[in-house]
């Protein structure tokens, strides 16, 4: 097994050479946030020596442990399911063999699971297909739940700026910095990110182009399932919410003081997590440990700052899927579309209004084999990155063209913008006079 080496702002890492490509698994891009770190921004890691072996995928976030569907479809296997610990803050890069003197496009993904699952190194993740394609991957982690996102006003006072909460979006900031600082040692081309995520990992795109502290590190962005323009899954939390939520959320903690809920254990902290989280689904609340409007990571709300157009002007490519969230069984057997379809369409419309490129829009529509479950939230992940050979599901020889052709269409708007490869079935932008949307089907 062949290590490759490369020379960060940070010191040497060495990656495990693959046949066409190399990864470089579990790089630290900020300090464990523990100890006294708990509840506070992302502080930049610091310099090592020696050379940093990237061997091996990092510590999951903590959260909950996965079970009934989407266990059996994406969390069933052991490699993957490392560990959970507060010491998570890492990111994984692949990259083509021999990139060193390239510039190329580079893809930044973060991943969904409503902001208390998930992590960077899912089986469905992976950069092989990428990286033939002339590609480099980023998969990041970033804190979730309580961790990632409390707000309480014990925090707001210690805080020189009077801010709390947000943190897991300043992880995903601050993931983004260190890969626009150190990519082109790696081969790519920090002028040309594309960030891209899918549900939460959506949710937080939407966020970090709604957000000034972004501005000149996104070159493109790609939206799946969970954002668009008055989307139902983006939800505006406010300072106040977010406060009774957190209030609420260390009651159960039983913490007296800052101190005592910082000198909690990880494990008491994720307990209260998942005690908060069943009264808001009992309560029919949602979620509530969610980006929130602090007037520096958001000034306002998504839908608002969208429409005041400030929100980045570069090239997008948003969709969803046929059996998604937000569809009802009758829309679906009537053959019509949800308001997470429509919401990516109207995004597309703002653009064109606001007098910037209309986006490209996309409905995922095969019925995976195997059961019924359909198009289901999150099924494209197997066909977008070309992982379904790491599924469970019977695949057929369609399956396998689809992904290809989904993997063309990603590769190729990273590239320039233009997920049209030129074929017969070409992919127009979505405007008002041509409402465009790309069936995968």
């Amino acid at each position: 097994m062949a290590l490759k080496l490369v020379k960060t702002t940070k010191g040497y890492v060495s990656g495990v050479e693959m046949e066409g490509y190399t990864i470089y698994k579990g790089v630290p891009y900020a300090k464990p946030p523990v100890g006294e770190l708990r509840f506070k921004p992302p502080v930049e890691t610091e310099p090592w020596a020696g050379v940093l072996q990237a061997e091996h995928f990092s510590n999951r976030s903590m959260q909950f442990q996965q079970s009934g569907f989407y266990k059996k479809e994406f969390y069933d296997t052991q490699e993957s399911m490392t560990p959970m610990d507060e010491d998570s803050l890492y990111l994984n890069i692949w990259t083509p063999a021999n990139a060193e003197d390239e510039k190329l496009p580079v893809a930044f993904w973060i991943h969904g699971g409503a902001f208390i699952n998930g992590f960077g190194h899912e089986k469905e993740f992976d950069g092989e297909n990428y990286c033939k394609k002339g590609v480099i991957l980023v998969t990041i982690n970033y804190r979730l739940g309580a961790f990632g996102f409390l707000v309480h006003p014990w925090l707001i006072a210690e805080n020189e700026k009077g801010l709390a909460g947000n943190y897991g979006i300043r992880d995903q900031i601050a993931a983004l910095k260190w890969v626009y600082e150190n990519i082109e040692a790696f081969g790519g081309n920090r002028e040309n990110i594309t960030v891209m995520g899918q549900s939460a990992g959506c949710m937080s795109v939407q966020t970090l182009i709604s957000s000034e502290l972004t501005k000149g590190m996104i070159a493109k962005a790609i939206l799946q399932s969970g954002g668009g323009y008055e989307c139902e899954l983006s939800y505006d939390l406010s300072m106040e919410e977010a406060i009774k939520v957190g209030e609420r959320f260390v009651e159960l903690c039983g913490a007296e003081s800052l101190q005592e809920l910082r000198d909690l254990s990880k494990e008491k902290i994720q307990l209260a997590t998942g005690k908060i989280h069943e009264y808001f689904e009992r309560e029919g609340l949602g979620l509530r440990f969610i980006p929130v409007i602090d007037r520096d990571v958001l000034e306002a709300g998504h839908n608002e700052l969208a429409r005041k157009g400030a929100i980045q002007d570069i090239p997008y490519m948003i969709g969803s899927t046929k059996n998604d969230i937000l569809c009802t069984p009758e829309q679906i057997e009537k053959g019509e579309h949800s308001s997470l379809y429509r919401s990516c369409v109207k995004w597309s419309l703002l653009l064109e209004e606001l007098g910037r490129k209309p986006a490209y829009v996309y409905f995922f529509t095969r019925d995976l084999p195997g059961d019924d479950a359909g198009a289901f939230h999150s099924a494209e992940l197997w066909y977008m990155f070309g992982t379904l050979d790491k599924s469970w599901r019977p695949k057929e020889a369609h399956d396998y063209k689809l992904s290809n052709d989904m993997i063309e269409a990603w590769t190729n708007f990273m590239k320039a913008g233009n997920p049209d490869s030129g074929q017969k079935e070409k992919w127009l932008p979505c405007r008002k006079d041509n409402l465009f949307v790309k069936e995968f089907h």
